[in-house]
């Protein structure tokens, strides 16, 4: 049976929200209650496309007492000034990636949080899915023998070509290694657990990127943050990453993401994606497909926060907690640390790996 929904208010109503609007058609256990935006003619909009009984500014639905979860939707820069605001008015707080822009930011509010008994955490999700979910299964029942190494490369041309706002994405706190090494930094994390040690080597290939996509065609962009970023991970398990991110690469045929163990090799589908195939190859065979143990294969950005609902109503943990969001941005950071230092760093944080998925879930549903 599912559990009294919670109530959920959105602030932050761009291009991202509408899946996380559509998980409340989703999820049983959550309700949108109200959304918010600092231009209250879009949260109008999404309000009236999505069905959700009220819009209103941030002050406003940070003081309705009927919300309990704030899921914040806003540019990574604002990520922990909103989130902090949401745990001091008594509000757990789930957050788009990257869970902050410095860990100097990410520790205020874990600490916030846990003063208050709140929750907070964030995305990616997209490690829930199908896809991660299976090779960790996999992995977990020895398929592929003890890890040794993994790989994963995420590498492309930037986002000035097709995004209408593709600024943020050259600003401090922004770069591929914040933009997309979350969801491959939270996938490797969820299937060879925590991080000890990093090393790392970055560079801005062109110090200035010109936007052709429209409204902004034309508009020059200073680049302020390394857009290659090519590093080093030493899990406390004892495996060894490579993890590569960029934007300034036109071409590649690298993996996505593969694990090496004593006994064979896997390939773990995108993790920007919920579902995709998984490959196994064991010695003497050619790589096989196997099929997806786990639902969830489609696009169900979302399921995170649903997961800290039932966190929250039945006293549990939840999978993209602020101890595993944290780690993953303490990752991120200190791989730009490391390069700008020319050492290796020892990382002061550390997670648990999140729990698997149970077998045999039922679309929306979480708990068996």
């Amino acid at each position: 049976m599912t559990p009294k929904p919670v109530k959920v208010g959105i602030v932050g109503c761009g291009n991202i929200s509408g899946v996380y609007f559509a998980a409340g058609k989703k999820f049983g256990i959550l309700d949108i209650a109200a959304c918010a935006d600092l231009d209250i003619e879009r949260a109008k909009a999404k309000a009236a496309e999505f069905n959700v009984p009220r819009a209103c500014s941030v002050k406003e639905l940070l003081a309705d007492p009927e919300i309990e979860i704030v899921l914040n939707l806003t540019v990574p820069k604002a990520h922990a000034e909103v989130n902090l605001a949401a745990l001091e008015a008594g509000k757990h707080a789930y957050t788009e990636k990257p869970f902050a822009v410095t860990c100097a930011d990410g520790r205020k509010v874990l600490k916030l949080a846990a003063s208050k008994k709140l929750l907070t955490g964030g995305a990616p999700d997209t490690f829930m899915g199908a896809g991660v979910q299976t090779c960790r299964k996999l992995i977990d029942d020895g398929w592929i023998g003890t890890p040794v190494a993994a790989t994963a490369f995420c590498m492309f041309h930037g986002h000035e070509g097709w995004h209408p706002s593709p600024e943020f994405y050259y600003e401090k706190g922004g770069g591929p290694m914040f933009d997309m090494g979350p969801y491959y930094v939270t996938a490797l994390v969820a299937l060879l657990g925590p991080v000890r040690r990093v090393a790392g080597s970055t560079r801005i290939t062109f110090p200035e990127r010109t936007i052709t996509s429209q409204p902004k065609a034309g508009k020059r962009v200073t680049v302020e943050t390394p857009t290659h970023i090519a590093g080093t991970l030493d899990f406390a398990s004892g495996a060894i990453g490579t993890i590569v991110t960029s934007f300034d690469i036109w071409g590649h045929s690298c993996p996505i993401i593969e694990i090496y163990g004593t006994e064979g090799s896997m390939k773990v589908p995108d993790p920007n994606g919920f579902g995709g195939p998984v490959q196994i190859s064991r010695p003497g065979s050619q790589w096989t497909e196997l099929p997806l143990a786990y639902g969830y294969a489609d696009q169900n950005r979302g399921i995170g926060v649903a997961d800290m609902a039932h966190a929250i109503r039945l006293g549990r943990s939840f999978r993209p907690s602020g101890e595993l969001a944290f780690h993953v941005l303490d990752i991120m950071e200190s791989l730009h640390v490391a390069s700008d230092a020319g050492r290796s760093i020892k990382l002061s944080s550390t997670c648990q790996r999140p729990a698997p998925l149970p077998l045999g879930l039922q679309p929306g549903q979480l708990e068996k």
